[in-house]
């Protein structure tokens, strides 16, 4: 029988966190700000003009092959599965045979990709409510298939909007859990965000708003390729914040 591939934990998360990915941009029908995808026969990047920062996930299929069929595995076996049901014993089998994941309390629903269907975010409903004893979360764009379940939501399920998508509205409308990306700590300063570099803030039930730090490779002389410059003079050199800084860098 074929599984799915999961993995367990990246420089940002802690090595006890499982995990599961699609392909960036192929997976994600409401990414807008961040939207950014690589071919993948050729293994370049799809030009996309209105995207204002390049998602960090498309970077990593760009440099490795490895990650680009991975997802791409794993996107084509999701969607072969005809029912509900079906997917989410798919997931559930992969997760319990993966050793590495043996014992995890918590699960990220994708650093790469996101909800596609109606269908398969419903699949993820179903695996959280399967597995209560594993802590599932996810940022998602794909808030209108959230909406659609938002009573539906088990507890061991913790999502959080990332604004910057084609459905933003529906943020404010239904008071949803949501984060934003900045392009410096000022930034976040001014919204008046805290700036989450560990991924905590997704699982805290009172905070209902924060920011993340801009990462990743950006384009070539664009605004977001500037802000990751400024940030790595400072010593901030990905999503994680190093603990030696000063307030005084940070300004």
């Amino acid at each position: 029988m074929e599984l799915l591939k999961l993995g367990r934990g990246n420089a940002k998360l802690d090595t006890a966190i499982g995990i599961f990915d699609l392909p960036a941009g192929h997976s994600c029908p409401f990414a807008k700000d961040c939207y950014a995808k690589v071919d993948r026969k050729t293994g370049k990047l799809v030009k996309i003009p209105e995207t204002k920062f390049r998602c960090f996930a498309a970077t990593s299929e760009l440099i490795s092959k490895k990650a680009r069929e991975k997802r791409w595995y794993n996107f084509q076996l999701i969607k072969a599965q005809k029912t509900i049901e079906e997917a989410s014993e798919l997931i559930i089998n992969s997760i319990k045979a993966e050793k590495q994941l043996e014992g995890i309390e918590k699960f990220r629903i994708h650093t790469s990709g996101d909800f596609f269907s109606q269908k398969y975010f419903d699949t993820w409903l179903l695996v959280a409510k399967k597995l209560p004893n594993i802590t599932f979360y996810a940022y998602t764009k794909s808030l209108k298939f959230w909406i659609k379940r938002i009573e539906e939501i088990p507890e061991n399920l913790h999502l959080t909007a990332s604004r910057g998508g084609a459905s933003d509205e529906l943020i404010d409308k239904f008071n949803l859990k949501n984060v934003v990306v900045v392009f410096s700590h000022q930034e976040a300063i001014d919204k008046g965000l805290e700036i989450d570099h560990d991924d905590s803030h997704c699982f805290n039930r009172n905070c209902h708003e924060f920011a993340l730090l801009i990462h990743g490779t950006q384009p070539k002389d664009s605004f977001a390729m500037k802000a990751v410059t400024t940030l790595r003079r400072k010593g901030i050199t990905g999503y994680r914040q190093n603990k030696k800084l000063t307030k005084r860098n940070l300004k």
